[in-house]
């Protein structure tokens, strides 16, 4: 908990606003109207739609998000597919990449000639050509928010997805829950995981990094069809992913806990460091509801490109709510909001902290 030390008010939690919030302060001062945006922000829906008639402009908007713990390489890569993972669930590829670069002063020519680097190979890699942009060092900036980023995508309107689950479709998920939060734990406090599992263990926890994007999982989904709406299980995982798709096409589901893969590495991971990996942040984890024809269809494809996937439910009547079906019992699932991710990291940064300083005595 977080207070002002001189008022005792609490601040704010970290993370993104709340949806109350949200939708009273945000959703309801858009600027101007424009009759060409048919998706405008929402909870539950990564991207934006504008009308160009017989094609569409879809974009998204994120933090450049660069994490010195990863190494510059992967937290470049890692930036630039949180980025483009939000256009791909529309169904439309990432093309164009605007970038606002607001570096921390101690941020040598070296580091973001790496990480420049990296970033233009990997959009070479998707196809995505950076249309404009702002590079300068402020006081005050500082890692890992050092600046924000647009990823377009322009395409033909048929193979728009707005996210509109329908009534009857099965829900499918990849990678299972918890890759993000697995794979930067990894990352981040290797001694810990080596200490329970060993040091092979933790080599195989760390490579679940490269996992952490669903631009090739879009693309499949997309291309097999019948997708009526796709989403990545970013912050609260798949928990508040699931309940974010239910919300933004208003249905209920069914979800067989049992049915949800997961990966043994995450797994394990997870209970190392106490995370319920289901309302874990789970960038890399698609959720896609998609027509009963199609579903096993779907599977096959991501099998076929060794990605994980399963089917774990189908939608429901709005009025059924949300019902995860746990063993024998049954329970309306909430959306959890506030990630347990968040909440182990800080504390195990103290402790990293404390271990630390104990061997420097």
């Amino acid at each position: 908990m977080h207070y002002y030390s001189k008022k005792n008010e609490k601040l704010p939690e970290l993370g993104k606003i709340s949806p109350e919030f949200f939708n009273e302060v945000i959703y309801s001062r858009l600027g101007a109207d424009n009759n060409s945006i048919i998706v405008k922000p929402q909870h539950g829906v990564d991207f934006g739609v504008v009308d160009l008639g017989e094609k569409v402009l879809v974009a998204s908007t994120d933090p450049f998000f660069i994490a010195p713990a990863l190494g510059w390489e992967k937290a470049s890569w890692f930036a630039i597919h949180i980025l483009a993972s939000d256009v791909a669930v529309s169904g439309i590829k990432p093309s164009y990449l605007t970038i606002d670069l607001n570096l921390p002063p101690e941020m040598s020519e070296d580091i973001l000639k790496i990480i420049w680097t990296t970033v233009d190979g990997e959009c070479k890699k998707l196809g995505i050509s950076v249309l404009t942009g702002h590079t300068a060092r402020y006081v005050g900036c500082n890692y890992p928010m050092v600046g924000g980023a647009t990823v377009f995508g322009i395409d033909k309107k048929k193979k728009l997805i707005i996210p509109k689950a329908k009534i009857g479709d099965k829900i499918i998920i990849t990678k299972g829950p918890a890759v993000e939060a697995s794979a930067l734990m990894a990352m981040q406090f290797p001694e810990f995981l080596e200490q329970a599992y060993g040091k092979e263990f933790v080599r195989k926890a760390q490579d679940i990094f490269y996992q952490t994007s669903v631009v090739k999982d879009a693309s499949i989904a997309a291309e097999v069809g019948g997708i009526t709406a796709m989403h990545d299980a970013t912050e609260c995982g798949v928990f508040g992913g699931l309940y974010e798709v239910a919300q933004v096409s208003n249905v209920g589901m069914r979800i067989l806990l049992k049915d949800i893969i997961t990966q043994d590495v995450i797994k394990k991971t997870c209970e190392c460091f106490d995370i319920n990996p289901y309302a874990a942040i789970s960038e890399g984890t698609l959720i896609a509801s998609v027509n009963q024809e199609k579903a096993e269809t779907a599977i096959k494809a991501f099998e076929k490109e060794n990605i994980p996937a399963s089917i774990i439910g189908e939608i429901l009547p709005k009025d059924k709510g949300i019902i995860i079906v746990e063993e024998n019992k049954e329970y309306k699932l909430e959306h959890p909001r506030i990630d347990p991710f968040w909440i182990r990291f800080e504390e195990y940064l103290k402790k990293q902290k404390e271990k630390n300083e104990t061997k420097t005595k």
